[in-house]
């Protein structure tokens, strides 16, 4: 056999290997018996609670009870928790093989990148997401980027054609010196080796030319407008007048760069992606249905302009920190296999200013590599709002049985239009009447109604026929900014339960919308995040009824000489042996491991239960939903606290007040109890007491910087000193009340 021939066959081998496959994380079988004995132990603690009900007119029955829920919902809860780790999967792309097959006939590729505030998400860190999605590895004539800013700011617009300016030194420079991450304010951050003189001189040179671009966009957001001899550059600034107000605008459309026309280009002479600038129309009477309704005016527009088959949708602060990623999420797309069923692929959400030990625990790092890939391993991968690949006919309502093609590797063909008719056709569907009477919002787009839009958005696409995928790249594809303050990550935090409760609780629950749509381990791997909110209820029963009982010596748990006591001290051990082992495969430390602890406290007796009080709130007609969007501005005191791994207080709300009261209370149930079990009891009976004591003590040690930034602290991120004399007050009072009734 020839040379030619052995060619021949290895082309053709490679042309039948699949784009992606499918592995399962290893020790599945061993997890599944150790699962089994906590289940065990969590049966036995029920059987406990229903054969030691204390009589009728005794004492403590009351808490007894609600104990006994405590452990229910817990225990059905750790059930669900069990689905997303009994089939976790890993996803493995051959960019290679995508590279061999199809390299001229890549499909298009429309990214949308979000923003709502100047203030709250300033320009400057906008347009670093912006310049990071220009240069992927990828064609740039087949790539359009289009900035969504519900703002209405022309401060936003001016700071993306100054961006649009420097893209044309940039993306030159990254693409001789290969540069990663591609946006310049995390690339200028990085320590860099200056062996090669020639590198470092053009990349001072580069670095200036961003400085003074930076310098003049801060300091127009510092004047509050655009001076007046910067205006006159661009027609785009005629759509701005003294009228124009964040909530009353008309829809703007501006193509910054056309990348049809030949003259688009960099320094070197080559192709420019398209950048598009969108402002959709707002009105005060009319809802505008915050992210939601910004994506389906985004689907819409681009539609219009460049129309392609597959959309990246980013967070304004979630810059692009891999080349390849395109070509990574394109081979699930276009793997023949498989490929067509595939409605989006969802890459983790990472951050560049998570601590050594992880303060807040926002790295959710266990949820992203563990539970995610958990839920991907039933082919229905949640939809999580950012570094997510779409199939833009999944995202116009279309099913998967009317669907079962393949990707279009080419846009519809338009007929050739000026940019200013583009931009007039665009406005069109960017106005807020357009929707009126259509199904965007309900069967097309993102969903409506809900402050998780993209949670409950990807389920309805499951439940359409479609399956998603869960990847992990060996390197990380998008990098944002986390919360670096504990009031805004608790914000955050609230508005994903608020939002994830309100599916529960709606037509699209995973068991009424899902039911024989996604698998029933599927529909059990949703509801453990659906349930953050509800899982508030016992956590504050467990953090709230045992230090009360103390108080009054009423025991609540078996004696330490009890055989009953071994099921309550099985679960609670292994099960946080293995979640700190968890943590540390992870790449977690053990301090941040009980960072996270404190945290769980935190979010469930604060952000979750707020959270099902609003939802509450919504299905009796009460409130509407409301967006808080987190604000991603960071002083510099707030900034080196973080750094100092310093808890960041400061503040005397509501959320504030109720964190100080529980940590006092069981101080104060801590004491009591020691004092039944020294004075009182003369350390008689106390084996009845001391599991309860010990679960006191265990928060005390989960509260030990609350007690810090009570008592200890006087730094401005400390507790304010209302919020200790009403804690102080508020726990006083209700122990005064256990006692004299």
């Amino acid at each position: 056999m020839g040379k030619q021939d052995v060619g021949g066959d290895k082309v053709k081998e490679i042309s039948l290997l699949p784009l992606f496959e499918t592995k399962q994380a290893g020790f599945r079988g061993v997890y599944k018996m150790f699962a089994s004995t906590i289940f065990v132990g969590i049966c036995l603690i029920w059987l406990y609670r229903l054969t030691n009900i204390p009589r009728a007119g005794q004492q403590g029955r009351w808490a007894w009870f609600a104990m006994f829920m405590a452990e229910l919902c817990f225990g059905l809860y750790w059930i669900c928790t069990q689905s997303v780790r009994w089939n976790v999967v890993y996803q493995h792309p051959f960019k290679e093989r995508l590279s061999h097959r199809y390299e001229n006939k890549l499909p298009a590729v429309d990214i949308f990148v979000c923003t709502a505030d100047p203030k709250l998400e300033p320009p400057s860190l906008v347009i670093n997401t912006v310049l990071s999605v220009m240069f992927y590895n990828y064609p740039p004539n087949k790539l359009s980027v289009y900035l969504s800013d519900d703002g209405g700011s022309e401060l936003t617009f001016y700071a993306l054609l100054e961006a649009s300016s420097f893209s044309k030194h940039w993306i030159p420079f990254c693409k001789k010196f290969m540069v990663e991450p591609r946006s310049p304010e995390a690339y200028f951050a990085k320590l860099h080796s200056e062996n090669d003189s020639k590198h470092a001189q053009e990349r001072l040179a580069i670095k200036k030319l961003y400085e003074e671009m930076k310098n003049r966009i801060e300091s127009a957001l510092e004047l509050g407008k655009v001076p007046e001899d910067i205006r006159k550059h661009h027609k785009g600034f005629l759509e701005w007048n003294p009228k124009i107000a964040k909530q009353d605008h008309q829809s703007i459309v501006q193509i910054i760069i056309d990348g049809r026309d030949t003259r688009a280009v960099d320094n070197d002479g080559c192709q420019l992606p398209t950048l598009v600038y969108m402002a959709r129309e707002k009105r005060p009477q009319w809802p505008h249905h915050f992210k939601a309704g910004a994506m389906n005016a985004l689907i819409r527009v681009s539609s219009e302009i460049s129309n392609a088959p597959v959309i990246l949708n980013l967070d304004c602060d979630m810059y692009a920190n891999n080349a390849d990623t395109v070509r990574e999420a394109l081979c699930f797309f276009m793997d023949e296999a498989k490929g067509q069923e595939i409605a989006y692929v969802q890459f983790p959400q990472y951050f560049d200013n998570i601590t050594k030990n992880n303060l807040y625990s926002n790295s959710l790092i266990v949820i992203y590599e563990i539970e995610l890939a958990g839920i991907g391993g039933y082919g229905a991968a949640m939809y999580i709002g950012t570094g997510c690949f779409h199939r833009r006919e999944s995202l116009s309502g279309m099913y998967f049985k009317d669907h079962r093609g393949k990707l279009k590797v080419e846009p519809t063909k338009q007929v050739q239009r000026t940019v200013n008719e583009l931009e007039e056709a665009a406005k069109v569907l960017a106005s807020f009447d357009y929707e009126l009477d259509t199904q965007w919002g309900k069967e097309m787009g993102l969903i409506y109604g809900c402050s998780v839009e993209d949670v409950i958005t990807g389920l309805a696409i499951l439940c359409k026929g479609w399956k998603s995928v869960y990847y992990i790249p060996n390197k990380k594809a998008f990098l944002g900014v986390a919360p670096t303050t504990l009031n805004v990550a608790l914000v955050q935090q609230k508005r994903w339960a608020e939002g994830l409760c309100q599916i529960l609780f709606s037509k699209y629950c995973p068991f009424i919308h899902g039911h024989r749509k996604i698998k029933l381990a599927a529909q059990l791997g949703y509801s453990a995040f659906l349930l953050w909110a509800p899982i508030s209820l016992p956590t504050l029963c467990y953090v709230i009824v045992p230090p009360i009982c103390l108080l009054r010596g009423i025991s609540l748990f078996p004696e330490l000489t009890s055989l009953w006591f071994l099921p309550f001290t099985y679960v609670f051990v292994t099960n946080n042996t293995y979640s700190l082992f968890e943590a540390m495969w992870c790449g977690l430390t053990f301090k941040a491991w009980w960072h996270h602890q404190t945290m769980v406290v935190i979010r469930r007796t604060t952000s979750y239960f707020f959270g099902f009080i609003d939802n509450l709130k919504k299905i009796l007609g009460l409130s509407e939903t409301k967006f808080a969007i987190t604000s991603k501005l960071i002083t510099e005191d707030v900034s080196r606290r973080y750094e100092q791994e310093v808890i960041e207080f400061g503040s005397s709300s509501t959320i504030f007040n109720i964190i100080s009261t529980l940590a006092l209370l069981n101080l104060f149930g801590f004491v009591g109890g020691i004092k039944k079990i020294v004075i009182d009891l003369g350390f008689k009976d106390s084996n009845q007491l001391t599991l309860q004591i010990m679960i006191c003590a265990l928060m005390i040690l989960v509260n030990l910087p609350v007690y810090e930034a009570l008592f200890v602290r006087n730094d401005k991120g400390c507790l304010p000193s209302s919020v200790m004399i009403n804690s102080i007050v508020l726990a006083s009072v209700i122990c005064w009340l256990v006692l004299i009734f």
